[in-house]
C-alpha cells in the first residue's frame, strides 16, 4: 500500500472513557504499512488537501467479538431455545463444512458480510473441520481482514461429522497455530475455542486450557447463556463449583479468555472474571432471538471488565453492531442497567478491540494505531457527539456506510 491521507470529520473513541469525541476537521495520515503516522486538526494543514467522501463521519471499525462462520447460512432460523436450536438448525448446518468448496463459498460470503457492515476485526467460531478453518483463515488473509479464528473443540453432544476426539483435535490445534497464529504482524491470530462446556468432555477442556498455556493463546468459549444449559452443565460437571468452574478447573480461566453472554451469571462468577481481567462479549441481539434473556450490563460496568459488543451470527439476526448496540440499549432497559448510545458504541468499537487484547493495534485514532476505520454518512449532520451517536445507533433503517479499511486499504466500497 502507499501512503494515504483522509481529510473530513473523525468521531474518535477515548482512550479509558467509554465516550467520543468530534474532530470537525482533522487529517489523518497513513503510512505504507497501514500505520497512523498522524491526527492534526491544524486548519494550515487540513485546508491543503480536499475533504475525503464530504458528509461522512470516519471512526474506527466494528470489533465483532463474537460470531460463528459456519453459521452465517441459517440467518434467522427461529427454532430455538438455545439448545433445541442447536440440534435442529446448528449442527446439520455445520457438518456441510467437511466439503471443503462448501466452506470456501461460505467464507467469503461471510467475510463480505462482516465488511459490508463495517467490521474490520472479529473472533470468530469456525467449525470443528480442520479444513474449513484453514479456508477462512486464508480467505481473511487474501481480503486483508483482521482477526481471531478458532477451530471449534467439541467431542461429545453432537452428530458425529462435527465431533473431533481430543488427540485429533489438538493436533489439528497445534498445525493452525504454526501457520497463523501472528500472521502478517499480528493480523491473524489462533485462538483456542471449546464450543461450551456440554460439547467437551474434562480432558478435551483440559488439554484446550493445555493448549493455551503452552503457546500463550487467546480463548473464546460460551458461557451461562440459557438456563436449561446451565442445569445440563450442573449435572455434567457436578465437581464444579458453578458454570464457570468448569472452564477455571481446565485452566481456561484467564486474562485471555473471552466468555460470550454471561447472562445469568452469578456474583462469584462475574467476580472472578474482573479478579482475572477477562473478558465478556455481550450479544443482546441473539440473547433476544433465542429467548435467552438480557445480560445485565450494570454488571460488567460495576466491576469495569473488558467487553465488546457480539453479533453472534447466526443466532443473531444481522452482521451490524451497530444494530446490536440498538439492542444492547434495549436489553439495559430490562436489567436496569444505565447505558447510552455513545457507550455502547465505545464497546463496539474501543471496547472489542481491548476485549480481544488488541488494544495497543485498534480502537482508536491517534499515531501508532493501525489506520482500521469505517466512513459513514449520517441522516443528517450534527456536531453534537450524543446526537450524531444516537443517529449512528438507534436509527436502524440508516445505513450509511461507505467505506471500510483496514490498514488503511480499503476492503468494502459502497458505491
Amino acid at each position: 500500500m502507499t501512503e494515504r491521507i483522509i481529510r473530513g470529520s473523525v468521531l474518535a473513541p477515548l482512550e479509558d472513557r467509554h465516550a467520543f469525541e468530534l474532530l470537525p476537521d482533522a487529517l489523518i495520515s497513513i503510512d505504507a504499512d497501514g500505520k497512523i503516522t498522524d491526527v492534526s486538526t491544524d486548519p494550515d494543514k487540513t485546508s491543503a488537501h480536499e475533504v475525503t467522501r464530504p458528509g461522512v463521519v470516519w471512526m474506527p471499525g466494528f470489533v465483532d467479538t463474537h460470531i460463528h462462520f459456519p453459521q452465517t447460512m441459517i440467518l434467522g432460523s427461529a427454532s430455538g431455545p438455545l439448545l433445541p436450536w442447536l440440534q435442529k438448525s446448528v449442527f446439520p448446518e455445520e457438518s456441510k463444512f467437511v466439503d471443503g468448496s462448501y466452506a470456501q463459498e461460505i467464507a467469503k460470503i461471510f467475510c463480505q458480510k462482516m465488511l459490508s457492515q463495517g467490521t474490520t476485526c472479529a473472533s470468530i467460531f469456525s467449525s470443528s473441520h480442520p479444513g474449513a478453518t484453514d479456508i477462512l483463515f486464508e480467505t481473511m488473509h487474501e481480503l486483508g481482514m483482521r482477526g481471531d479464528v478458532g477451530l471449534t473443540l467439541m467431542n461429545r453432544g453432537a452428530p458425529e461429522a462435527i465431533l473431533l476426539d481430543t488427540e485429533e483435535a489438538i493436533a489439528a490445534c497445534e498445525e493452525l497455530v504454526e501457520r497463523w497464529h501472528g500472521a502478517d504482524r499480528d493480523r491473524l491470530r489462533f485462538r483456542v475455542t471449546p464450543r461450551f462446556a456440554l460439547s467437551c468432555t474434562p480432558d478435551l477442556l483440559e488439554a484446550a486450557g493445555a493448549l493455551a498455556a503452552r503457546h500463550d493463546l487467546p480463548i473464546q468459549t460460551h458461557i451461562s447463556e440459557n438456563p436449561d444449559e446451565i442445569t445440563a452443565t450442573a449435572e455434567a460437571f457436578p465437581d464444579a463449583v458453578d458454570y464457570l468452574g468448569v472452564y477455571e478447573d481446565a485452566g481456561l480461566l484467564r486474562k485471555e479468555s473471552l466468555f460470550a453472554h454471561g447472562v445469568w451469571l452469578k456474583d462469584r462468577e462475574w467476580d472472578a472474571i474482573a479478579a482475572i481481567d477477562a473478558a465478556i462479549s455481550h450479544c443482546p441481539d441473539s440473547n433476544f432471538f433465542l429467548a435467552s434473556g438480557p445480560m445485565p450490563l450494570k454488571e460488567v460496568k460495576s466491576r469495569d471488565i473488558r467487553m465488546g459488543m457480539g453479533s453472534d451470527i447466526g443466532a443473531g439476526r444481522t452482521f451490524s453492531l451497530r444494530k446490536c448496540c440498538s439492542r444492547g440499549f434495549d436489553a439495559s432497559r430490562l436489567t436496569d442497567s444505565e447505558t447510552d448510545a455513545a457507550e455502547l458504541l465505545w464497546y463496539a468499537t474501543r471496547g472489542g478491540a481491548v476485549a480481544l487484547g488488541r488494544g495497543e493495534q485498534i480502537g482508536l485514532v491517534e499515531p501508532g494505531y493501525d489506520a482500521d476505520l469505517v466512513a459513514i454518512r449520517p441522516p443528517r449532520w450534527t456536531a453534537d457527539v450524543s446526537e450524531l451517536c444516537d443517529f449512528l445507533v438507534y436509527l436502524e433503517d440508516h445505513d450509511g456506510l461507505e467505506e471500510t479499511c483496514v490498514r488503511g486499504k480499503t476492503l468494502y466500497r459502497a458505491d
